[in-house]
C-alpha cells in the first residue's frame, strides 16, 4: 500500500550516525519509500552525482561538512528535489541561512514522526513554496466553516453539525467555554445561517455595563424616566427585533435583572424603563458564559429557571488544548492574515516553530495563538516564522518554591546563560498581566488599574504601547 500511495519516491538520507540512519531507513521504507543513506556529505555529493532523487532529508551537523553545504551542492547540480535539514542545534543564524540557500524546511531533532512524514509528504507534493501556498489557501477555504470558523478536529465537526441543526431554529442556544475559544463566532455563525440573517445581531457583554444602566440598556427607557433622559431611548431587545441577541458573560447579570429577563423570554414582550405599556418583540436569545452556571445556580447567584429557559441547546467550545489537531490551521490563517495586514511577505511557519506551539498549553486558547502570530510577523525579518519569533520563553517558565516560601524562576534563570532579551520578556509579562487584569474586570480599566496597583492614566498608556483593545 505504501508503494501505491508514495509512487515509487526516492529519498536520499544523510547522517553521520548509524542509529539515526537506520531509524529514518527503516521508517521511510515501511511507508513506501526508496531509500538511499549516507553517512557523511561527501558520501551524499558521490550520490548525487549519480543518481537523480526525490527529495534530500539531512542532518545539519556532518562532520566532514554541513547540511548547508550538501543543500548548497544539491543546488549547484540543479536538482530540483526539495531538502528538509534535521538538527538538535537549530539556531536562527542558521535557519535563516538554510531558508535562504533555498531549503524547504527546517526540524527540530528529536522529532515527531509524524511531523516528519507530513513535512516529507507536503515537501514531495509541493516542489515551490508558491505551490504550497496556493495549496495551503485551497485547504484553508475547503476547512472554513461559517464564515471565520476554522476547525477539522472531531470536536469541532460536532460543533459544525450543532449549528447546521439550530441554525434554523428559534431555540435558545447556551455557548460554553473558556475565554479566548472563540464564542461570539460560532454565535455569528448560528445567526448567518439563520432566516434571520438579514436582520440584526446584537452583541451585549454583559459585564462592562454598569448595574445602575442596566435595565435602561436591556429593555430601553421612555422620556424623563429619570435624569437624562431627554428622548425615549430602544434597548438591545427592542434593537434587535426580528434578529439575535448575544448575550456574552450571561453569568455576570444580576438577579433583578434576570427576573426581567425571564418574563420578556417567556411573553416575547419587553417593557421600557418609565414605560407603562409592554413592546411586542421578536428576538433570539444565544447566550455564553466561562463559567458554569449549573454552580452559579447553586450558590443562588443565577436563577434555575432562567438557567433552563437559556441551556435549551448547549455547545461546549473546547479549549485550544484540546483540538491540537487544528492548531497548524489556525497558526497559517493568522499568519496569512497579519502578513498581508502588514505588507510581509511570510508565507509559512517553520515545521520547528509548529513544533514548539505543539507543546505549549495555550491558556489564552484561540485568541492567545492569534496575538502570538500577529506578534511574530511584526517581529520577524525572514519570509519564515521561527521558534525565536514566537518569543514563547515568558510563558513557560518553571517555578519552584524555596524554603524561605520564595518563588524561583527556574528556567529564567537557565535561559540568561545562553542569552535572552530581557526587554522583549518583560514586555512579555506586562502584556499578559495587562490582559489578565482586563479579563477579571471584564475590560473596566480602572479596575485593572487597581488590580494592578497603577494608575488609570499608566494603565491608559499601557494598554495604547501594546495596542491593546
Amino acid at each position: 500500500m505504501g508503494e501505491e500511495k508514495h509512487g515509487h519516491k526516492h529519498i536520499l538520507v544523510v547522517d553521520d550516525e548509524l542509529s539515526m540512519r537506520e531509524f529514518l531507513e527503516v521508517m521511510l521504507t515501511r511507508e513506501g519509500y526508496d531509500v538511499t543513506v549516507a553517512e557523511n556529505g561527501a558520501a551524499a555529493l558521490k550520490c548525487l552525482d549519480t543518481t537523480p532523487y526525490d527529495l534530500l532529508l539531512s542532518d545539519i551537523r556532518l562532520g566532514d561538512m554541513t547540511g548547508l553545504d550538501v543543500l548548497r551542492a544539491a543546488k549547484a547540480k540543479k536538482s530540483d528535489a526539495p531538502v528538509i535539514l534535521i538538527s538538535a542545534y537549530a539556531t536562527t543564524e542558521t535557519a535563516v541561512q538554510a531558508m535562504n540557500a533555498g531549503a524547504y524546511d527546517y526540524l527540530p531533532k528529536p522529532f515527531a514522526n509524524k511531523e516528519l512524514l507530513l513535512t516529507i509528504r507536503n515537501a514531495l507534493s509541493m516542489r515551490t513554496l508558491e505551490e504550497e501556498r496556493r495549496a495551503m489557501a485551497y485547504t484553508m477555504e475547503k476547512k472554513l466553516r461559517f464564515g471565520r470558523i476554522i476547525g477539522e478536529s472531531p470536536e469541532m465537526q460536532r460543533i459544525f453539525e450543532r449549528i447546521t441543526q439550530v441554525a434554523a431554529t428559534r431555540t435558545s442556544v447556551l455557548i460554553s467555554g473558556e475565554s479566548g475559544t472563540g464564542k461570539e463566532l460560532i454565535a455569528r455563525a448560528i445567526h448567518d445561517s439563520s432566516p434571520r440573517a438579514s436582520k440584526s445581531f446584537v452583541v451585549v457583554n454583559c459585564g462592562s455595563i454598569p448595574e445602575n444602566l442596566m435595565e435602561s440598556a436591556f429593555f430601553g427607557h421612555k422620556r424623563g424616566s429619570f435624569t437624562g433622559a431627554n428622548t425615549d431611548q430602544k434597548g438591545f431587545f427592542e434593537a434587535a427585533d426580528g434578529g439575535t441577541v448575544f448575550l456574552d458573560e450571561i453569568s455576570e447579570l444580576p438577579l433583578a435583572l434576570q427576573v426581567k429577563l425571564l418574563r420578556s423570554l417567556q411573553e416575547r414582550k419587553i417593557l421600557p424603563v418609565g414605560g407603562t405599556q409592554e413592546v411586542p418583540v421578536d428576538f433570539r436569545i444565544i447566550s455564553a458564559t466561562n463559567r458554569s452556571l449549573e454552580e452559579a445556580v447553586i450558590v443562588g447567584k443565577f436563577r434555575e429557571d432562567l438557567f433552563y429557559r437559556l441551556n435549551v441547546v448547549e455547545i461546549r467550545l473546547p479549549p485550544l488544548r484540546e483540538r491540537k489537531e487544528d492548531l497548524r490551521m489556525l497558526a497559517q490563517h493568522f499568519l496569512d492574515k497579519y502578513a498581508k495586514e502588514m505588507g510581509k511577505g511570510i508565507t509559512k511557519l517553520s515545521s520547528y516553530a509548529i513544533d514548539l506551539l505543539q507543546r505549549y498549553d495555550f491558556p489564552g486558547n484561540v485568541r492567545e495563538l492569534e496575538n502570538l502570530i500577529e506578534r511574530s510577523v511584526a517581529l520577524s525579518s525572514t519570509n519564515i516564522i521561527l521558534p525565536e519569533s514566537l518569543s514563547l520563553s515568558f510563558h513557560k517558565r518553571r517555578k519552584i518554591q524555596k524554603e524561605d516560601g520564595a518563588v524561583m524562576d527556574t528556567e529564567a534563570m537557565e535561559d540568561v546563560a545562553s542569552g535572552v532579551q530581557l526587554d522583549e520578556i518583560l514586555e512579555g509579562i506586562e502584556r499578559r498581566y495587562l490582559e489578565k487584569a482586563l479579563d477579571l474586570t471584564r475590560g473596566n480599566k480602572q479596575k485593572s488599574a487597581d488590580l494592578l496597583g497603577i494608575t488609570f492614566r499608566s494603565i491608559r498608556y499601557r494598554l495604547s504601547k501594546y495596542n491593546i483593545e
